[in-house]
């Protein structure tokens, strides 16, 4: 075992961050308080080569192992959850799914202007009766000839508002349940698909376009199908293993912030005559948030090591993104009581942790889900 970065693991992590501090950082708090995405953002993420990823260099991209995938996405999530959750979407939820189950020409159609910025992408799966429960999504595929007909509603659709091309998940029949559920590419601007807010405002990750799509016999031809008629489900499942992995990684990155701001803090402010750092309740709570942090990043960087290995790794996705989703929130919410009166104000950074993290819990399946996941995997198949 080798639980060292190589050379150019770290190039990539020193150049993400160097992206970040520039582009993103900066930024951060004033889209979380206005609630904005700017979309001219993401033509510099794709000149970065920050869409590419893990995605074959064939498109564009500068074919980064999952491993230095994972560390991108840490520093971005470290800067500003919105937009590595941008970056998730874009190239784990979309990319990586139509790398793997795309056709050669859809492949050839979308990926590279997905990987510089051109085009951006959005995965609609969640709907209003159907979160969790991916088999009871209500989205219809009917035949009209030899085009099909889309009908029905997704929301907290992520990029939704602004996406060029969306992935829509519809059930083309019904009674065969979720083996009926077939994926399809489908454009932003295609006739009948309307695009609105979603209700109220977002608790975390205000910086992101969340929005609610309904399709009114939005028509697709044939040619639209992702992954084939009745393999909906499995192309859905496939996409979330890798995002998963991102919003993992994602929680390690708010993680390193909280660690960051804290010690900082715990160095500067003084109380009752000595930096509050040199009390015994503050050190228990960096080292708890430190242990946290370094328990998180090894299991995400192992299920990222196993991708690359060409191994199975839905089970480690899954406790990595369970472990570092929790820690997150954990650490998110010891930082904001650390920081005493400053941490409850939006001057400081660690509220806005506290609020994203919140939202890693449930993206991309619930905590819940996940325990479920883990504890299936534990027990195996009843025997017959």
């Amino acid at each position: 075992m080798d639980f060292g970065l190589s050379e150019q693991d770290r190039a990539v992590q020193a150049e993400v961050r160097a992206f970040v501090d520039e582009h993103i950082r900066p930024h951060a708090r004033k889209s979380d308080e206005d609630g904005y995405f700017d979309v001219t953002r993401v033509k510099q993420l794709g000149d970065a080569g920050l869409l590419g990823g893990p995605l074959d260099r064939a498109w564009g991209s500068r074919g980064w192992t999952h491993v230095q995938w994972a560390l991108a996405l840490m520093e971005l999530g470290a800067a500003d959850s919105s937009w590595r959750g941008f970056c998730t979407v874009q190239t784990c939820l979309c990319g990586l799914l139509i790398e793997r189950f795309g056709t050669v020409k859809q492949q050839q159609d979308l990926l590279c202007k997905l990987v510089s910025g051109e085009w951006i992408f959005a995965y609609a799966l969640t709907e209003p009766e159907a979160g969790t429960d991916v088999a009871a999504i209500q989205t219809t595929a009917t035949s009209d000839g030899a085009d099909v007909l889309i009908s029905g509603t997704k929301q907290w659709i992520t990029n939704g508002g602004v996406a060029d091309r969306i992935l829509v998940f519809a059930n083309a029949d019904p009674e065969q349940g979720r083996d009926g559920i077939t994926c399809f590419v489908v454009p932003g601007d295609a006739p009948g698909l309307t695009r609105e807010p979603v209700e109220g405002k977002e608790l975390g990750h205000r910086g992101s376009n969340h929005a609610v799509l309904r399709f009114d016999e939005v028509r697709l031809p044939a040619t639209s199908v992702v992954g084939g008629l009745g393999k909906g489900f499995e192309v859905a499942m496939g996409g979330l293993e890798d995002g998963r992995l991102g919003v993992a990684s994602g929680a390690v990155g708010i993680q390193q912030a909280c660690v960051d701001a804290c010690l900082e803090f715990a160095r500067s402010r003084r109380q009752f005559g000595r930096r509050i750092g040199d009390f015994q309740l503050i050190q228990q709570d960096l080292a708890d948030m430190w242990v946290g942090l370094d328990s998180s990043r090894l299991l995400t960087l192992q299920a990222a090591w196993k991708r690359d290995r060409g191994e199975s790794n839905a089970s480690e996705v899954s406790v990595a993104k369970y472990a570092a989703c929790e820690a997150a929130v954990t650490a998110a919410d010891r930082a904001v009581l650390l920081h005493g009166a400053r941490g409850y104000s939006s001057a400081w950074p660690v509220e806005r942790y506290l609020r994203d993290a919140k939202g890693l819990q449930i993206y991309e399946g619930t905590s819940h889900i996940q325990r479920i996941i883990i504890a299936r995997d534990l027990l195996g198949k009843e025997a017959r």
